[in-house]
């Protein structure tokens, strides 16, 4: 078991789905990764649903606003880079070229959050942690492995998130691709590779990985539960395998059996 107790700043921490159909988004999720479900009422009337594996968070889903809805913001999965101060990273991240979304803001003593846009468009969150430090099980069957940025701007990107969070990318080159993997000192914590044009009009979007324990066997159930494939299972040299699939709802993620355990 993988357990986690906190989070070094700057190591992505949590991810949460905002989707369009709760119920629907419940019954796919936990029938594919066997997650527990823990409704936590919030202020609308709604609920926030905690996702967990032997009573441990692994991730949450919550539903999209009005406002959200009005804007055309489809499903999608949100990751979150765990920080000291949300305040101060959030200016930050302004004065770097990124975008505001949602000034911080206080969850109860859970902890402090803003939903930030990088200067290519990818959308993300910071979390400073109060009483919930994020994920408490990672890198396990059912839970998060990775983040990775798909993004037009790989230079500025590289630039932005170096400053933001003190990451050091490095960039290997793969057999169809660069791909440039973000260091948090000694430690690999996320990715990012270049939207080319054969790609088509794929959104920049920081897209979660879920380890499995069969790539191959997990993507021929979701297919049986309402998933499409928008990528087939590939291997990756010395990785693993992955596949990306898109949920009931417009979800976008990725599953991955990894060959190793990554560090996250």
């Amino acid at each position: 078991m993988s357990e986690v107790h906190e989070y070094k700043p700057g190591t992505p921490c949590w991810v949460d789905l905002i989707t369009s159909n709760t119920d629907g988004a419940k019954q796919f999720y936990t029938d594919f990764f066997g997650w527990g479900i823990d409704d936590i009422p919030i202020e609308d009337g709604s609920y926030y649903t905690k996702l967990q594996i032997d009573g441990k968070d692994v991730t949450a889903l919550y539903a999209l606003n009005e406002e959200q809805k009005s804007n055309g913001i489809p499903p999608h999965w949100m990751s979150y880079i765990s920080v000291e101060d949300a305040d101060a990273t959030t200016e930050m991240a302004r004065s770097l070229g990124g975008k505001v979304l949602m000034e911080p803001m206080s969850v109860q003593d859970h902890g402090r959050m803003a939903v930030l846009e990088d200067p290519a468009g990818a959308a993300f969150s910071i979390w400073q942690p109060q009483g919930h430090f994020g994920a408490q099980l990672v890198n396990q069957p059912g839970t998060l492995c990775w983040n990775e940025l798909g993004t037009r701007n790989t230079e500025a990107c590289s630039q932005f998130y170096a400053k933001l969070f003190s990451w050091k990318p490095e960039v290997q080159q793969m057999e169809f691709m660069s791909y440039t993997v973000f260091m948090n000192e000694d430690r690999p914590i996320a990715g990012m590779y270049q939207i080319t044009e054969d790609m088509g009009d794929v959104p920049p979007s920081w897209l979660v990985y879920f380890a499995v324990d069969d790539c191959d066997i997990n993507i021929e159930r979701a297919k049986t539960i309402g998933a499409e494939v928008k990528m087939p299972p590939t291997d990756i040299p010395e990785v693993g395998r992955f596949a990306v699939l898109q949920d009931p709802q417009g979800a976008v993620f990725s599953i991955i059996k990894l060959v190793d355990t990554p560090t996250t």
